[in-house]
């Protein structure tokens, strides 16, 4: 599918502003003012992004009243839950927590629903499970908000349940004896985009300081915090800024033995270790976490999280490789049947696609990737019991929870962001749900949207490119959602004689521009566009720039993400 590219203008006062400040290249000061960056004083906050930073976390609603309950409960020795969901997010909460509070407190243990039985959030079963083993108080981390009834019937045998998530919250509120969540009506916390993994961040911080504790323990779980952010895919911005680099810096230097031992367990054989960044949590060590409760038992992802030697992380993490493994080969097989379904739908809007076959831990997946492929909203339903579950997945820019709310009378429940979300609904309104979220986002998605967009930060001159200039480039990092990678274009460039299709799907290049030095680059899924490199004529390139390290060298390369004929020619 061609893509449109889309470059960014920067307003030219404040670019000016920056770069006299700053004293930096206009391309750096141009990539600051895309990200909201003003001043010195903005600038200097997001190149240093420092914990002393970070918000009061009793400014949060409610935190007063969890963190009295909680020290209560530790008083009088009570029983205390930690309930979390299945994915990144919900795990890494769950081991953040739990092994703050497993210091302090023995009468402590973590649950963690079926995704095929219990399905996601707070569940009746988990609300059994608590009230016959005798706990008094559940501590539910990214999940909850939506769970009136399982917490109304908690509340009513006697279990009282702290809620902590960062899901939209709807206009009832759960009876929850506390709920921190920064969207909820009414809280004045000042950052509204916290994972949930985040929000348990904050809560073990306002312990900490109730307890005046030692500041430096809280340090112990911020690659926990990291890898929440980067595969929850919230914004990289403000607080999870700070809490990803924090977090991303630890990982690097020392961290958890599980996600050490994941780490070492995605490495292609022989490949020396290199250092971790946000884009390797989300391919290498997120896929193998969310393998443990898409495959089977989510608590094998806490056991291995909270595995205090490499010894035992080594077994858990052998285990979720293999869980990985049987999900990708059930990932290809459902993405081959929805693939062949997908012929004579090319004039919708949409995809909603139904197969009680399919599994319910990986249609996740697999609407990712048919989204991509057909780049419109995509919904992909498997049978769970009675009814329909089904996981969505958006193009940018286009809000398919809002989508879902005005499909809200033909669902049970739904719930999730802005580009991802779930859903369940009863089998007999499948044919009016896919009608009415068809003609829902037909009459509200704007055309442009349903085509891909490759957002271009800046032109510059492949000259200008060499390590003193990504050096500061990458200063930029952590990258995510709301502060991407850089993206440049570079204009009427030439093949070198160097460039070559690789397995007949990639490029290798080998580009020059005018009579400069030559750059190396590699270009996935662009083999089709390799006419373009041999006409002989001038192309555009558009790219971010990265290092690649081989046989113990490393130079800079271009990760090229697509190729036109030069408008300059």
């Amino acid at each position: 599918m061609e893509k449109r590219w889309t470059l960014l203008s920067a307003d030219e006062s404040q670019v000016r502003e920056l770069y006299n400040a700053l004293s930096i290249r206009e391309v750096y000061c141009q990539l600051l003012a895309h990200r909201g960056i003003r001043d010195l004083e903005t600038a200097r906050a997001f190149f240093r992004p420092a914990r002393t930073a970070l918000h009061d976390p009793f400014s949060m609603r409610d935190m007063d009243r969890a963190v009295q309950r909680i020290d209560a409960a530790i008083r009088q020795g009570e029983k205390i839950l930690i309930y979390g969901d299945y994915d990144v997010d919900g795990t890494t909460a769950v081991a953040l927590v739990y092994s703050f509070l497993k210091k302090r407190h023995a009468a402590l243990d973590f649950y963690l629903p079926d995704r095929e039985k219990e399905g996601y959030g707070i569940s009746e079963a988990g609300i059994r499970y608590a009230h016959a083993e005798g706990y008094s108080l559940v501590i539910a981390l990214d999940c909850g908000i939506k769970a009136i009834e399982p917490i109304a019937r908690a509340r009513d045998l006697g279990v009282e349940v702290i809620v902590c998530d960062h899901h939209l919250p709807e206009k009832t509120l759960p009876p929850a004896c506390a709920i921190l969540n920064p969207k909820q009506p009414g809280c004045p916390y000042p950052y509204k985009a916290l994972s949930g993994c985040g929000i348990g961040f904050k809560l073990i911080s306002a312990l900490s300081g109730h307890w005046q504790g030692d500041p430096g323990e809280l340090d112990a779980g911020l690659d926990l915090v990291a890898a929440s952010i980067a595969a929850d895919v919230v914004p990289v911005t403000g607080e999870n800024r700070i809490l990803a680099a924090l977090g991303m810096e630890k990982m690097n230097r020392d961290p958890l033995p599980g996600l050490r031992a994941l780490w070492e367990q995605s490495q292609p054989e022989g490949k020396p270790r290199t250092a971790l960044g946000m884009e390797d949590v989300v391919f290498r060590i997120a896929p193998r976490i969310n393998a443990a409760g898409r495959m089977g038992d989510a608590r094998q992802a806490v056991r291995l999280l909270l595995a205090e030697d490499m010894s035992e992380a080594r077994q858990w993490a052998i285990r979720l490789h293999q869980d990985n493994a049987i999900r990708q080969e059930l990932d290809l097989q459902i993405t081959t049947q929805a693939l062949a379904r997908l012929e004579g739908t090319e004039g919708r809007r949409t995809t909603v696609l139904y197969d009680p076959r399919w599994h319910k831990g990986v249609i996740g997946i697999v609407a990712s990737r048919l989204m991509e492929t057909c780049y419109r909203p995509t919904i992909l339903l498997t049978r769970s019991g009675n009814f329909l579950t089904g996981s969505a997945r958006s193009v940018r820019g286009f809000d398919i929870h809002e989508a879902l709310v005005a499909c809200g009378n033909l669902l049970e429940n739904f719930g999730g962001h802005s580009f991802a979300a779930g859903m369940t609904l009863r089998p007999e309104q499948l044919a009016a749900f896919s009608a009415r979220f068809e003609s829902v986002v037909s009459s509200t998605i704007p055309p442009e949207l349903l085509i891909p967009e490759i957002r271009i930060d800046a032109c510059v001159a492949l000259e200008e490119i060499g390590m003193p200039f990504f050096r500061l480039l990458r200063q930029f990092a952590p990258f995510g959602p709301a502060n991407r990678e850089p993206v440049f274009l570079a204009r009427a460039v030439r093949d070198n004689g160097e460039s070559r299709p690789i397995k007949d799907t990639h490029i290798r290049f080998g580009i020059r521009q005018g009579n400069g030095a030559s750059l190396a680059g590699i270009g996935f899924n662009l083999a089709h566009k390799f006419p373009l490199l041999t006409g002989g004529k001038p192309i555009d390139v558009c790219f971010s720039v990265r290092e690649n390290h081989w046989n113990g060298h490393t130079r800079l390369q271009l990760q090229v993400w697509d190729i036109r004929p030069s408008e300059s020619a």
